[in-house]
């Protein structure tokens, strides 16, 4: 059972793909900018998207609104002649400040027209790609024509760079090829309606995360102690297999009460999530590696749990717990050992 708000739709601009396709679709045409570089402080980081129509129409942001009529411009010319263009901007120290820059600075910015420069395939593959949270990367050669999706699976120096740029989340340059992320959206399960949970949904959501409770103990999970959080009332493992495992879910159990936390482990343990841990002390910890052994799982597999969960800060409240829970939590994906 799932108790829940009204889900949170992703907004627009984080649709840009999606966007552009159906405008091309449609008929009136579509193009697609992306920041491929640009200085340290900028007001859009590189990978920032922005479709616009055959109408002239836009959504997303290449910069603070110093550079986007320009770029319109351009775009639409693109899509005239069908070529890409790889625009150079030089923005004044006074421009800068207008959008909460310091100083002014460089941008440099892809545009490429929808079914020309960019094929309509690779663009079709790419939503289909986000709509079943692939993490997958677009390459573009900025010296020719060559586009092409990737995993980063190869053992080629590109290849390797993808595959960090995947992990960091980190769109931009490697020589003359363009690398843009494209990764799932970030989730955080959180097995357990206890009081921790209560700031570390509030703290995951503020961090980028969409998080979900778990608990089948109705009094727990109440709504009128998650206010707008979706919670499920299922076993943690059913609810777990049902909400889905991926690279980019983070999994924490916080119940104390190994009829519930262990399914969770169990399952959790068998996906390639990116970060589990398990709330409780080192003698509760030492307890749960003999069951997860007795159950067939190895060490190296129990090595994942991050247990006791969170960094070391000397967290008392269940607000600094929530809070070292999540550091460790970035700190895996981030920071991958």
């Amino acid at each position: 059972m799932t108790h829940t708000h009204a889900p949170q739709p992703a907004t627009h601009h984080d649709q840009i793909p999606e966007i552009a396709l159906e405008w091309h679709l449609s008929g009136v045409g579509a193009v697609l900018a992306s920041v491929v570089e640009t200085w340290g402080s900028a007001p859009r980081p590189v990978g920032s998207l922005l479709a616009i129509s055959g109408k002239g129409e836009i959504m997303g942001s290449v910069s603070g609104g110093c550079v986007e009529g320009a770029v319109v411009a351009e775009a639409l010319e693109a899509l005239a002649d069908g070529q890409p263009r790889l625009l150079s901007f030089g923005v004044s120290n006074d421009d800068a400040f207008a959008v909460g820059l310091a100083c002014g600075g460089t941008i440099r910015i892809l545009v490429e027209p929808v079914g020309a420069a960019m094929p309509l395939a690779l663009l079709r593959d790419l939503v289909t790609a986000r709509a079943g949270r692939k993490p997958i990367a677009y390459v573009a050669n900025l010296d020719g024509l060559d586009r092409w999706l990737t995993e980063g699976s190869g053992a080629s120096a590109l290849d390797i760079s993808v595959q960090d740029r995947l992990r960091s989340d980190r769109s931009g340059l490697e020589g003359a090829h363009f690398i843009a992320v494209h990764n799932p959206p970030l989730r955080l399960a959180i097995v357990g309606a206890v009081h921790i949970a209560q700031p570390l949904c509030q703290i995951a959501r503020l961090t980028g995360y969409d998080p979900v409770v778990i608990d089948p103990r109705g009094a727990f999970g109440a709504q009128t102690r998650f206010p707008g959080e979706t919670i499920l009332e299922d076993w943690p493992d059913e609810a777990l297999l049902a909400h889905g495992l991926d690279t980019r879910t983070a999994v924490v159990t916080l119940t104390h009460d190994p009829k519930l936390d262990d399914p969770a482990l169990h399952v959790a343990l068998r996906s390639d999530i990116f970060y589990l841990g398990a709330l409780g002390s080192r003698k509760t910890h030492a307890a749960r590696v003999e069951r997860l052994q007795a159950a067939g799982f190895s060490d190296d597999q129990i090595a994942r749990i991050h247990a006791p969960v969170g960094l070391n800060i000397g967290a008392k409240s269940p607000a600094e717990i929530a809070l070292s829970i999540m550091a460790d939590i970035t700190t895996s994906l981030r920071q991958p050992q």
